[in-house]
């Protein structure tokens, strides 16, 4: 899948109210931080794939290209929902 702006703008989606207006993968409450989290904890995509169901490879591609685009974004979501 070839990805552009446009595209990840209109597949990762941040909702007021749901999941604490952070970046969601489509219409979902599975959240990039939560994926980027998973994939830096050792969980190759596979594995997650398996573990979160209706989560496709095309979802996380878009969620590895936010990433790039967006790293202080996620790494902060990341911290907050990380602290005790």
């Amino acid at each position: 899948m070839a990805t552009n702006s446009k595209t990840i703008s209109s597949w990762v989606q941040k909702t007021p109210g749901v999941c604490g207006g952070d970046a969601c993968i489509r219409k979902t409450r599975i959240t990039v931080w939560g994926l980027v989290l998973s994939r830096q904890l050792g969980a190759p995509d596979a594995r997650i794939l398996e573990n979160i169901v209706g989560l496709t490879p095309d979802d996380l591609e878009v969620a590895w290209d936010y990433y790039r685009r967006n790293p202080a974004e996620i790494d902060e979501a990341i911290r907050l929902n990380e602290e005790p």
